[in-house]
């Protein structure tokens, strides 16, 4: 590959796989509907919605890949948006990849279309029941690319974990302004469920390893170091070293409740993340593994970084941000009533 285009270029994960496909000699073309937070010049960038199918088209010349990596996020709670995007605008990509003859599609889904899994380790022919909103979402886009007018592209659709990072916030906000406060964190049933992340230097590593597949692809990726709930932010406690511990709640009694406050939009969490945060899920590898890759960072060492980044960074992007989702007035109280239970 000689250029190729990434689709959410301006986001968490689209500027981490830039800077690799860069490191790679790759010459990069951004595409999305916000500006990139500083200026580079080391790729070109247009501005676009990705379900303008023309001006996409358009901006797609001597093109050997697209990368796409937008999406509306569990946060949006949204189904019109996710039908928008997520399924409508993966559509666009794949009728522009073959309107400019671009072979090598690269699809970012998700976790979520698995659900609450049966059985773990989940594996690539696991069974996918999601039950919310997005996950539906992204299972649907995904089975868009098995439409036979798609058969001559050269599509892998990756299914990653929770994605981490430096630079990494949404929910996880919350969580590092309690930890750097020393407020107690809660987890559920004891966090004895096993929760697997992926650092996003390492699924970067994975889009760039997939993309030299042949036909169409479906692979699972998470880190291989990966614990349970409570060692994962017990440990995280340790190293921040303010006094924070974790409390256990029970499932049964809290899930109800932030299922209700998610729904009335009072709640700073999404339904995926209210049926997932007490529940194990974490993937077999092994078909990645076969392709040479192999994880580099642990589930330790994703939040150690994530939060350093967010203790050097919290005075410009933190909570005097409007519009994190966590400053509404009611999900203020509602954090305070939880911080008060713990």
């Amino acid at each position: 590959m000689k250029k190729i285009a990434i689709t959410g270029g301006s986001g968490f994960f689209g500027e981490y796989l830039i800077n690799f496909m860069l490191s790679k000699n790759i010459e990069c073309l951004s595409i999305d509907i916000n500006s990139p937070d500083k200026k580079n010049n080391k790729f070109s960038f247009e501005k676009i919605n990705i379900c303008d199918q023309e001006k996409l088209s358009n901006s797609l010349n001597d093109i050997d890949a697209i990368f796409h990596c937008v999406a509306n996020v569990p946060l949006a709670k949204n189904k019109k948006l996710f039908k928008h995007t997520n399924i409508l605008g993966t559509k666009s990509i794949l009728d522009a990849s073959l309107r400019k003859k671009i072979k090598k599609v690269i699809i970012l889904s998700s976790s979520a279309v698995y659900g609450i899994p049966k059985k773990n380790p989940v594996n690539e022919q696991s069974e996918t029941i999601p039950k919310e909103d997005y996950g539906k979402s992204k299972l649907e886009a995904e089975q868009v690319c098995y439409d036979p007018k798609y058969k001559d592209l050269d599509i892998t659709i990756i299914r990653p974990r929770t994605i981490m990072g430096h630079g990494r916030l949404g929910i996880f906000e919350i969580l590092f302004d309690w930890v750097s406060k020393g407020y107690n964190v809660p987890v559920l049933n004891n966090g004895k469920n096993i929760y697997q992340f992926i650092h996003a230097k390492d699924l970067a590593k994975a889009c760039f390893i997939s993309s030299k597949l042949e036909g169409i692809n479906l692979i699972n990726c998470g880190t291989e170091k990966y614990s349970s709930m409570y060692e994962t932010l017990s440990n995280l406690c340790k190293y921040a070293n303010t006094g924070s511990k974790i409390k256990s709640l029970p499932l049964g009694l809290i899930e109800p409740i932030m299922n209700v406050s998610s729904f009335l939009k009072l709640s700073p969490l999404a339904p995926y993340h209210s049926l997932m945060y007490g529940r194990s899920l974490y993937f077999d590898n092994k078909k990645i593994n076969a392709l040479g890759w192999t994880s580099e960072y642990s589930n330790d060492q994703m939040f150690r970084e994530s939060y350093d980044w967010y203790l050097a960074n919290k005075d410009n992007i933190g909570l005097q941000n409007q519009k994190s989702a966590h400053k509404n007035k009611v999900q203020q109280k509602i954090l305070k009533l939880l911080r008060y239970l713990l």
